[in-house]
């Protein structure tokens, strides 16, 4: 059977274009969901208070374990997908499209509804009071109703571009952050809905996207698409997707206790200021770590084909392109970080707020610091990614789970010790980030030396 285009420029282009056509829609795609949560975070420090901030930091360690499952089944599907179709076995990329349809629903049905029974006594544990609570219950009631959608659009994006469609994987994700900008002006800013209507805007962005998604898997000439017989669940392909799902996913949960961990020292040294001042902190630098992670996304398809056909050559060479690009992303964010901490801290922060000067200093104090090795953070975003992106879980959740657990809940206990203010607390995110990513260089180039160097590289490169 002749081979489809889409999937034959996977073996015969040049890697360094294909990363390009491949990652330049997932960044401008993630750029643009980053950037909503900016502006949306502007609006409601605009339009509400400190509080309502402090309350988006409030619900990260919530957001972080729906996002868990998430990742679990739409990565572990996407990288299952290219690789089962670098080895030609279509059967079995299609059964994995019918199966993240269930897991999908399932996920949104337990993650999602379930926790809602618990909502106010899980929000007083990650640390709210009486002028979080209330804010953070609006809106994280919402999108805990709205999980279904998310998943479903979020995984089947996923899908989506993992079988050849990036352009149309970027456009899904800005029909969701341009619809979510306008609907969360009418909502937050025209009608006053404060926290609820931001939540309104997420879903029903989302819903809007989905629409748009499904219509793409309805048509029977791409190369995977909804067809009878595919969505009999199978244990195998089951299996495999959350087995290479599981690194992000032990990642973001691991992230969740961290998260929680950070709230807890960050109030009692600043208060729900300080709770504030690292939700503005997280949104911004994370601007930066979601246009690495649109670079991972397209490196994910070329590695995962190319490994299955046996082109280890053409494997390393969008390895070295994705981590030499991650780098000059994250200089930029380390530039801006040092140089102007305080121009982008005020957009956030309503200069009648009483808080403002205080909230301020907090702000660019905790974006320096945890900027601080920045350029050093996206090889490791990069090599991270690339062992899930090749079906090697094992080693990617070795990576990811040694920065969390190993080195950054014990700074985070440890260096504010040493300490009169709260530096010690934004420092532990930066000495973390600086060990793991020599880590991770160390790693890499022993695998690459062991293992790729060992196998018979393509000729083509």
């Amino acid at each position: 059977m002749e081979k489809d285009p889409k999937l034959l420029a996977l073996e015969t282009h040049p890697v360094g274009r294909l990363l390009f056509q491949y990652s330049l829609p997932a960044i401008i795609g993630m750029a643009a969901m980053a950037v909503f949560n900016i502006v949306d975070s502007i609006y409601i420090g605009q339009c509400c208070n400190a509080y309502s901030i402090a309350a988006i930091a409030l619900i990260f360690p919530l957001m972080n374990l729906v996002g868990a499952a998430g990742t679990l089944v739409g990565l572990g599907s996407a990288a299952s997908a290219s690789i089962f179709l670098g080895q030609q076995k279509f059967d079995n990329a299609f059964r994995v499209l019918g199966n993240c349809l269930g897991l999908s629903m399932l996920l949104g049905i337990l993650v999602g509804w379930v926790p809602l029974l618990w909502l106010d006594e899980i929000l007083l544990f990650f640390g709210a009071d009486e002028n979080t609570l209330e804010p953070a219950r609006d809106f994280t009631l919402v999108l805990q109703l709205g999980c279904p959608i998310s998943y479903f659009m979020f995984n089947l994006n996923h899908l989506m571009r993992a079988s050849g469609y990036p352009k149309k994987a970027m456009m899904s994700l800005l029909i969701a952050t341009v619809v979510n900008i306008a609907a969360a002006h009418v909502f937050i800013y025209w009608l006053g809905w404060g926290m609820t209507g931001a939540g309104i805007a997420t879903i029903g962005a989302q819903f809007v996207a989905l629409a748009w998604i499904l219509a793409h898997y309805c048509q029977a000439n791409h190369i995977i698409h909804f067809k009878r017989g595919i969505y009999r669940p199978k244990w195998k392909i089951i299996r495999r997707i959350c087995t290479v799902g599981m690194p992000p996913c032990l990642l973001n949960t691991v992230a969740c206790v961290i998260v929680v961990v950070f709230n807890k020292l960050i109030i009692q040294f600043d208060g729900q200021l300080g709770l504030a001042a690292f939700g503005i902190v997280n949104r911004v630098l994370f601007l930066f770590v979601m246009v690495v992670l649109g670079v991972t996304q397209g490196m994910q398809p070329i590695a995962g084909y190319n490994l299955g056909l046996g082109n280890y050559a053409r494997v390393k060479g969008v390895l070295y392109r994705a981590i030499a690009t991650a780098v000059c992303i994250m200089t930029v964010g380390w530039l801006m970080a040092q140089i102007m901490p305080g121009t982008i801290a005020a957009a956030f922060i309503n200069s009648a707020d009483p808080n403002h000067g205080a909230l301020m200093d907090i702000c660019v104090r905790g974006m320096r610091y945890m900027a601080l090795v920045f350029p050093i953070v996206g090889s490791q975003i990069v090599i991270g990614n690339f062992f899930q992106s090749i079906g090697r879980p094992v080693m990617s959740i070795f990576l990811n789970l040694s920065r969390q657990c190993l080195v950054l809940l014990p700074c985070l206990l440890i260096l504010p010790r040493f300490f009169e203010d709260d530096s010690g607390i934004w420092l532990s995110q930066a000495v973390s980030d600086g060990f793991c990513g020599v880590v991770s260089i160390l790693v890499i180039r022993r695998f690459i030396t062991h293992v790729l160097d060992k196998q018979n590289p393509a000729q083509h490169s």
